[in-house]
């Protein structure tokens, strides 16, 4: 199984995470005037960066279970089809407003980020140019460059070795800081593991490896199998906060990942429910990779109609707020996702160079 099989719960589970990285940066803006509410979104979204770890691991796990015998200039080619235009796009629409906000943009780190080389610095300047989320996509194409050279190996293995390769590149998360300050800096093993396109490796080769083992029809069926992956993943997130960098980014929270990953897929496969497989969560799934790009630049444009002052909003206007900052994220990601992301990807399918 693998290539032509629909996994509806992956793209709903795809939007929860980009909701929590919105939740993210929603509390980090000071928006919630201190008080009851305040400590709620707090505690309920001051985790929310890990959605970023969980999109890491996705990509790996839809792209293993998406190949197919094609060529690597093909599949480059469709994984800039995908994604680029829509960066392209936000960047120039974003830019304007985000260098207002305050975010780096200098000539040379807006042109990293145009040719998402910007995580690849330890200057901030860099990797949090023009639209500071794109720092992900700079990882992404990371993760395409290589993944040509990854699926022959992968492809091989059976239930051990991939169990191996994806509890290996746990590990790495967990051992490798650990090994990293022997020979650097704690603030040097903070960025690597981060922000770097090979610090955040791991978590995508982790993606492929449960591909495979979902390919190979493991673990057997139960519907036990989603309920406790969300409590694993539910229990790990709230943990977030207590850990340290960089532990906090990945090696907390993938265990409870990949189990939700492969619970869901699993189940898919099998046809049964999930949460996360309804109509409304798969559309809203496939918008989150535009809200996602847009949905910073969203509240700080809130921010400039609506000032919230130092001390922020009271309960009723805070709430408004967050409203109206989700309803224009998403009707940014409707309108991109329409007139440029689809569009776009079509157009440049269909010029199939010849490499």
């Amino acid at each position: 199984m693998g290539a032509g099989v629909n996994l509806p719960s992956l793209t709903g589970l795809r939007w929860v995470a980009a909701f929590l990285v919105f939740g993210f940066h929603l509390q980090l803006a000071g928006i919630f005037r201190p008080g009851l509410l305040d400590n709620a979104v707090t505690w309920l979204f001051a985790p929310g960066f890990v959605g970023v770890s969980f999109f890491f691991v996705l990509s790996g796990f839809v792209l293993m279970w998406s190949s197919s015998r094609e060529r690597t200039g093909e599949f480059w080619w469709r994984r800039f089809a995908r994604v680029y235009p829509l960066h392209l796009a936000t960047l120039v629409l974003c830019y304007p407003l985000m260098s207002r906000m305050g975010t780096f943009d200098s000539a040379p780190g807006v042109l990293t980020n145009l040719v998402l080389m910007q995580s690849w610095s330890p200057d901030t300047a860099y990797y949090q140019s023009a639209n500071p989320v794109s720092w992900t996509l700079s990882c992404e194409a990371f993760f395409y460059l290589v993944f040509p050279l990854l699926v022959p190996a992968v492809a091989r293995l059976r239930a051990r070795g991939l169990t191996i390769v994806a509890a290996g590149a746990w590990l790495v998360t967990v051992l490798g800081p650990f090994a990293g300050r022997l020979v650097a800096g704690d603030a040097a093993i903070r960025w690597f593991f981060h922000w770097t396109p090979p610090g955040r490796l791991p978590e995508f080769v982790c993606g492929v490896a449960l591909a495979g083992l979902v390919r190979l029809g493991l673990p057997p069926p139960g519907r036990w199998l989603w309920p406790v992956a969300v409590v694993v993943v539910l229990d790990s997130y709230l943990a977030v906060t207590v850990v340290d960098e960089p532990w906090n980014q990945a090696a907390c929270t993938m265990p409870g990942f990949a189990l939700l990953l492969v619970a869901a897929a699993g189940t898919d496969v099998r046809g049964g429910w999930t949460p996360w497989r309804n109509r409304v969560l798969r559309r809203l799934g496939e918008l989150s990779f535009a809200f996602y790009l847009v949905h910073l630049a969203a509240i700080e444009a809130m921010h400039e109609a609506v000032p919230t002052g130092a001390g922020g909003l009271a309960p009723g206007p805070a709430t408004a707020f967050t409203a109206g900052a989700l309803a224009l994220a998403l009707a940014a990601a409707w309108l991109l996702n329409v007139l440029v992301e689809r569009p776009a990807r079509r157009w440049l399918l269909r010029l199939r160079p010849p490499w």
